[in-house]
């Protein structure tokens, strides 16, 4: 690391460094008491939080990312599942079975959550509903086609038991958006809220979009010291 302190400039005595800019100044002179915050209250009023149903859909919300990558990282660390089932590729295909039918029931406890609790007549609209239509064939669009340029193992976390892609996928739809999987699936959670004009729909996906942006901090950094290490090991070779 180069020394910060040889980057330093020297300033006449008594000279102040200007202050750096802040735009508006700052969040501290926000007067939060006239913001309006009626239509978020009025949403809000629509969702119990002590719904059972609502509470098992978060426990599966946050689960299901947990589980995937506590497992993957161990078996990245002890080879446990490749071991286990006689192969990488099949210990790999098991997990993503598992990872599948973990967000089937995610999926299936979002639904019960919405049909378990009120609409609400501001979303209950046919443009809102078309809206939703939308944003479910963009979320299914996204998708499929991101399973289908990574394949099985490329996208039920192959690179933790070893397989690796040959080289990174740039095209469709990775060359529009990051992480098309994630925010697919987000955008259908969100399209069926609409269509059911479900406050307590909008609440879950928004906690869906939180916990895929949490995991992709840790998932990120380190899918991407697989591919240096291997890069590093073919230029050894």
């Amino acid at each position: 690391m180069s020394d910060l302190r040889s980057q330093e400039k020297t300033e006449p005595a008594g000279a102040r460094s200007p202050a750096p800019l802040d735009c508006c100044g700052g969040l501290d002179n926000v007067d939060y008491s006239k913001m309006d915050f009626t239509l978020m209250e009025e949403l809000l009023k629509y969702v119990d939080f002590r719904d059972s149903s609502f509470c098992i859909a978060i426990i599966a919300i946050i689960f299901n990312p947990l589980f995937w990558n506590v497992v993957a990282r161990w078996e990245h660390r002890t080879r446990r599942l490749s071991r286990l089932f006689g192969s990488p590729q099949l210990g790999c295909y098991c997990l993503g079975l598992v990872i599948v039918l973990l967000n089937v029931y995610r999926s299936h406890s979002m639904t019960v959550a919405m049909k378990s609790q009120a609409k609400w007549d501001v979303m209950d609209r046919s443009e809102v509903f078309y809206t939703g239509g939308a944003l479910m064939g963009l979320g299914t669009l996204l998708v499929v086609s991101s399973f289908l340029a990574l394949g099985f193992t490329g996208t039920f976390l192959g690179d933790y038991f070893g397989i690796l892609l040959e080289e990174k996928v740039t095209g469709f739809p990775f060359n529009v958006i990051e992480n098309p999987m994630y925010w697919g699936s987000t955008a259908n959670y969100l399209g069926l809220a609409l269509i059911g004009a479900s406050p307590v729909g909008l609440v879950l996906t928004a906690i869906v979009a939180v916990v895929y942006k949490v995991a992709l901090r840790f998932e990120g950094p380190f899918t991407e010291q697989f591919y240096q290490e291997r890069s590093q090991r073919r230029k050894q070779e």
